[in-house]
């Protein structure tokens, strides 16, 4: 694949010319892609890719998948990014052009250790699976032979003769008569043969249809994984390219939703309201920040940064910034001047006006979770990732969340799904049942959480009741990034060395 800084003339393939190339609405990636294409398509891709891999890991989560509230709540967001999933749609070539080639582009971002390519691979495991489950049956026997997978579905004649046993020996078909049973080697059905879930005879094992999507995934992350070793082996000549490197360097854990600058909140918070928020709409991570601010009359630098500017994305202005940071750190017997010569000249530097004048935005939940982990005394960083599970257990108990809560809690964290342990907090916190959204940034917890306090969401009728007083302040919701590629470039830590220098002691 080359590149090119240009827009790329989209190819317009007929019919029979378009469905060779992409015969079916999912594949197993056998052939890299050929084409020239632009950078501007090549980065569009490559976080479109990143958005749906990351929704899908959140669905499999959140929800049992295969049941029809996973599917449909998957199929709405790979409908967002413009990818193929449901055979016989018209105009299906551009979609499936994106999916082959987004595909190839982050084997090359997520073959660079092994916790990258076991995550990867597990995402597109499930989107596979997910894809599959929708396959017309007149299709599957085609996808089989284009896969290169060596399974033919035997006659309704040779499935009567060994009905009975086929079923005694599939508890998947509950007693019921399978529609179309495959007749593939033993060698590729040991998952089922191992947990005595197949019917075996003659070297061969009779699986039904329901059982066929296991085997096929199976085959599916062995040719994966060869081939992301193989990428690896590769790569060094890949980033020799200075246009690809920094992109495929900073994808794999990049940032790409709304910048959530405070432009549009500006002045909407005061001073006497952040302790109030703080309890009911702030995320742990900054609500541990807050306590340890009034508890200590200070932070250092990595909680300043991480805390100062989730504030400034909720509204903070400049000189209400300057106030709170100099009122705390003033309690904390610190002399006023050291203040205005030291501490005043790092915060106008975050709101841009001072050095290169950048005005950076607040941390999303990734670079809170893979940067800067905290030390002894340090405050920052995210409770789900860094806290010990048994002073977290204790965190969530003063927060007054369930016992069941919590251990499900628990459980996310355990699983490394530290986002969505957040969201199930949310949820705990806000008593509704389902937040309806995917947590990736602590500003979007803030404006989530405002809204349903502020009445723009049911909530059940059994409230939680709040541990403090709080006045319900209105608070709009950021403007859009203007682009997720300006999000992305923002995430690759443009500048940002300067900024922890200006933070720093």
């Amino acid at each position: 694949m080359e590149f090119s800084k240009g827009k790329r003339k989209k190819l317009k393939l007929g019919g029979d010319q378009g469905n060779a190339c992409y015969p079916h609405s999912l594949q197993f990636y056998l052939q890299p892609p050929t084409e020239n294409i632009s950078l501007m398509e090549f980065e569009n891709l490559a976080i479109d890719r990143v958005k749906l891999l990351k929704a899908v890991e959140h669905l499999g989560v959140s929800y049992v998948k295969g049941s029809e509230q996973y599917q449909s709540k998957l199929e709405a967001e790979i409908r967002k990014v413009k990818f193929s999933f449901r055979e016989n749609l018209e105009n299906e070539y551009e979609a499936r052009r994106r999916d082959h080639i987004s595909h190839f582009i982050l084997r090359l971002a997520y073959c660079q250790s092994e916790d990258l390519r076991r995550w990867f691979i597990q995402q597109e495991m499930d989107l596979l699976r997910f894809r599959f489950n929708i396959l017309p049956k007149d299709k599957i026997q085609d996808f089989l032979k284009d896969s290169h997978l060596q399974f033919e579905a035997i006659s309704d004649e040779e499935k009567s003769l060994r009905q009975k046993d086929i079923i005694v020996s599939s508890p998947s078909l509950g007693g019921t008569v399978p529609e179309l049973v495959y007749k593939i080697p033993f060698a590729d059905a040991l998952d089922l043969f191992r947990g005595r879930k197949v019917y075996l005879e003659g070297g061969f094992a009779y699986v039904p249809l329901k059982d066929i999507v296991a085997i096929i995934l199976n085959e599916f992350r062995t040719k994966l994984s060869k081939a992301l070793a193989l990428t690896a082996r590769s790569l060094p000549a890949v980033q020799c390219d200075e246009r690809l490197q920094p992109l495929l360097k900073h994808l794999s854990h990049s940032y790409t939703g709304q910048d959530y600058s405070a432009q549009g909140n500006v002045g909407k918070i005061s001073l006497d309201q952040i302790d109030s928020l703080s309890t009911k709409s702030f995320p742990p991570c900054m609500r541990q920040l807050h306590k340890a601010l009034r508890e200590n009359h200070h932070l250092r630098h990595g909680g300043r940064m991480q805390y100062g500017l989730f504030l400034k994305g909720i509204g903070l202005t400049l000189e209400q910034a300057l106030q709170f940071w100099k009122q705390e750190f003033i309690r904390g017997k610190m002399d006023p001047d050291k203040f205005d010569k030291g501490y005043s000249y790092n915060i106008r530097h975050s709101f841009g006006k001072e050095g290169k004048r950048t005005d950076y935005t607040p941390f999303s939940c990734m670079k809170i979770i893979l940067n800067n982990p905290p030390g002894q005394g340090d405050y920052h960083g995210c409770p789900f990732r860094h806290s010990d599970p048994e002073l977290l257990k204790q965190k969530l108990q003063t927060y007054k969340i369930s016992p069941t809560a919590i251990n499900q809690i628990l459980d996310l964290v355990k699983g490394t799904h530290y986002q969505v342990a957040c969201q199930k907090y949310f949820e705990m916190t806000h008593n509704v049942d389902d937040c309806g959204f995917s947590l990736n940034h602590p500003n979007q917890f803030f404006i989530e959480s405002q809204k349903i306090l502020n009445g723009g969401k049911d909530i059940k009728k059994e409230s939680i009741q709040p541990e403090t007083p709080q006045p319900k302040p209105g608070v709009q919701k950021t403007k859009d990034a203007s682009s997720a590629l300006a999000s992305l470039n923002s995430s690759l830590e443009v500048d940002m060395e300067g900024l922890e220098d200006y933070f720093s002691d």
